[in-house]
Formats: C-alpha cells, structure tokens, sequence
C-alpha cells in the first residue's frame, strides 16, 4: 500500500494567514527550525499510479502541484484521482472540492450525514453539478467495507468516532456516529492495514479494536494540551469542544498510542500552536523518543510484507 500526504496540518495551515502565535512568527521569520505545512490531506493506492484522495483541503491546488504521482501523463487534461472519499464535512477537509471542479465528474464516497451537510449548510454537491454533472456520491454505510473501482485491492471500512459536527451543521455539538468516521484500510493482496483519523474526539469501544489491529497509525495530532488556543492567546475554544483529543493530557492521546501495538504512529491535521511543531522543542524529543512521528507535506508511507 503506497500513501502520501499531501498536507499534515490542522484547518488554516502552519503559518496561519492570520496568526502570529509563536510557531507562526518563527516559522515566517526562520527563527523557528519547522516546515510549513498544507491542510490535512492524504492520497492512497495499490499500485502507486492510480490514487485515491482522502478528504480535499482548501490546499489542493498547491498539493497536486507538488505531487507528481497525481499528473496523469499522455492526455491533454486529466489526473490520476479515481476516487474521492471524505471522513466528515468539515470546511478544511472538504473546501478542494471546488478547486477540482474543472475535472468533474468525481466520484466522492461519503456518509449519508456528511452528504446532507454538503448539500445544505455547505451545499457543494449542488454547486457543482453545473460542472459536467459534479460530484457523484457514493454512500459510505458505517462498519460496512467497500471498494473502489481504482484500487480494488484497497479495502475500506468506516469507523464511526467521537467528534464534533462542523459550526454550519444542524448537529453541531449533538453529532450523528456517520458525521466523523475514521478509515480502515486494509490493501487485500498484502494484508497490511492502516487506520486514518485526522479527526479524533475521543476514543471508545467502537474505534479502539480497529486502533489495535492497524499496522500503521496516521491519527489525529491537532493540539498538545486541551486548553492549547487559550494559553497560547489565540482563541478560546479547546481541543475537545473542536473535536479533537489533546496529546499531553492525562488521558490524552499519547497515553493511548503508548498502549497500541501499530508499527508505525503517526501523527496529522497539526494545529499551528502546537508544540511539536518546533523540531527542537521538549514536547517534540519526548515524541521521538516515545516512536511517534510528525507527518509532514510530502511524507511518503509504503506499507509492504
């Protein structure tokens, strides 16, 4: 199974376009040793030349510039993404829609929930289908795996997870288990399994057996502590009402990797006032020394025997 990742930042990227946080300003002015960083996006194959795109980010323009795998040579217009599938609705992962339009029809696989918040509160599939027929959707059926045309040996599953619905749903902060899933991956020729959660609020009984079977681990990195935003002066709201499990707290996600078997943890959808940010902060040696790494634009992952 070949991955990459086209972006390994959190919703507004590293450096924010409005934020001169501490990450922010070092990065921008070279005192800070870190590498700025897209919004959260992955590709996904069996045989390195067709791809599946996991959630499009307002960055995808840029990424697919710097993402040769994705140009579909000998046509005049074209790519190698067959298939599109979004883990919720949420603005960072699902704004490149738009950007992809010049290249409609898309099949896009998602749940039922994040369908109807796409076609209502953030009415994208009804927008593009003034483009050559826009986005064919593709009903995702939580627990159930599926397949897609271009990869047939990639097998996914959708685990619903403890998060939050997006501020322009109805449901927000009383979400349904279909608006935020994490994918199971499983490429059926090799057995080699992934587990891609960029959104993760809280584990439960649900996604912890799918957490402990992965052979590889690409989850949710976003804040080192809970009341990150405040501290650092940039806002109020906390990791868990964004939906989002903090790194450092008690019963935070490092105490959960610790416990996991995965050969690989790997951490994504960073937030620009997170520590681990800084390659030479204590908060990123602890990382290291704990096996977890930090995901960054362009980082290749090959799951192989």
């Amino acid at each position: 199974m070949f991955i990459k990742v086209l972006g390994s930042a959190a919703g507004g990227g590293f450096p924010q376009w409005n934020c001169n946080c501490a990450n922010c300003h070092g990065v921008r002015t070279g005192t800070l040793q870190a590498s700025p960083r897209t919004q959260s996006s992955i590709i996904l194959s069996d045989n390195g030349e067709d791809w599946v795109l996991c959630n499009a980010s307002p960055d995808i323009s840029q990424q697919i510039l710097h993402t040769p795998e994705l140009v579909r040579h000998g046509v005049l217009r074209g790519t190698a993404i067959g298939a599109i599938i979004l883990t919720d609705s949420q603005i960072d992962h699902t704004t490149g829609l738009l950007s992809l339009r010049e290249g409609c029809p898309h099949q896009v696989w998602c749940t039922p929930e994040v369908h109807q918040d796409l076609s209502s509160g953030f009415p994208v599939f009804p927008m593009l289908t003034h483009w050559n027929g826009g986005l064919q959707h593709r009903p995702i059926a939580p627990l159930t795996p599926f397949s897609v045309d271009v990869c047939r040996d990639l097998q996914f599953t959708a685990i619903p997870i403890l998060s939050n619905a997006p501020p322009y749903s109805p449901y927000r902060d009383r979400p349904l288990p279909g608006h935020n899933v994490a994918l199971f991956i499983e490429n059926r020729a090799s057995g080699q399994t992934l587990l891609y959660a960029p959104g993760l609020g809280e584990p439960d009984a649900v996604i912890l057996p799918w957490l402990q079977k992965a052979d590889c681990l690409l989850i949710d990195g976003t804040v080192w502590q809970d009341d990150e935003l405040l501290t650092t002066g940039v806002g109020k709201n906390t990791g868990k009402a964004m939906g989002h499990l903090a790194l450092a707290e008690e019963q935070g996600l490092m105490a959960l990797l610790a416990s996991l078997p995965a050969k690989r943890k790997i951490l994504i959808h960073i937030n620009n006032t997170n520590p681990i940010l800084n390659e030479q902060s204590p908060q990123r040696q602890f990382l290291t020394e704990q096996g977890i790494e930090v995901s960054w634009d362009g980082m290749a992952i090959h799951l192989q025997d």
